[in-house]
């Protein structure tokens, strides 16, 4: 019987996150080397597609050569804007107001005793990943479906790149209630009447397909 998200015991839980949160890592010397424990970890959990999805984007990983692995990181994350892993781009874009809101992801670690190591943002998808599976099960994963909208674009934006980046992401998803929406549509509704109008993230940026200029 094909176990479901919800059936999913905390530890199983944040096996996903934490592989979710090395996955999406630049792959450099130190994340590729953790490759291997993630996968026996993977293993380990019930069948279903959190445990599908990574272990799809290991296998990719595992036949790729680290120095393609790497440019091509690069070219998905640091060159579409549609494919930006810092979560409160998606609900404030490049305005005052996401200083605030990193504020308050920060506020968030600071309770839970949990410190930021190597200079990246609070919202960086795989920091708040690894948050959600080391300090704080509960209000990590909370965090994460605050952000489910963003989330969903992320996962659509990755899919239409044609990149296995978009793997983790939906193994993340398919952890989070509710079933993910199949268009940018859909995705958007999720927000309701989504951010306020100068922001550039869920509601007044059109979508960009593969390819092109965002």
């Amino acid at each position: 019987m094909r176990a479901t998200p919800a059936a999913l015991p905390a530890r199983d839980q944040a096996v996903v996150l934490q592989g979710v949160s090395i996955c999406l890592q630049h792959p450099d010397a130190r994340v590729l080397a953790l490759f291997p424990l993630v996968r026996a970890a993977v293993a380990e959990l019930p069948f279903g597609r959190p445990a599908e999805r990574l272990t799809h984007f290991l296998d990719v990983a595992d036949a790729t050569a680290p120095i393609r692995a790497a440019a091509h990181h690069t070219s998905v994350f640091d060159t579409r804007r549609r494919c930006c892993p810092y979560l409160t781009w998606w609900t404030d874009g490049e305005t005052r107001r996401r200083g605030a809101s990193l504020a308050a992801v920060q506020a968030r670690y600071h309770a839970a005793g949990f410190e930021l190591a190597g200079g990246e943002l609070p919202d960086y998808l795989p920091v708040v990943c690894e948050y959600a599976a080391t300090a704080d099960l509960a209000d990590g994963l909370a965090l994460l479906q605050e952000h489910r909208p963003g989330l969903e674009l992320l996962r659509l934006a990755l899919l239409d790149a044609g990149t296995p980046y978009a793997a983790p992401v939906e193994a993340l998803c398919a952890l989070l209630p509710g079933p993910s929406p199949r268009d940018v549509a859909a995705a958007r509704a999720m927000a309701r009447s989504g951010p306020p109008r100068e922001q550039v993230g869920l509601e007044l940026a059109p979508f960009t397909p593969a390819g092109g200029a965002s």
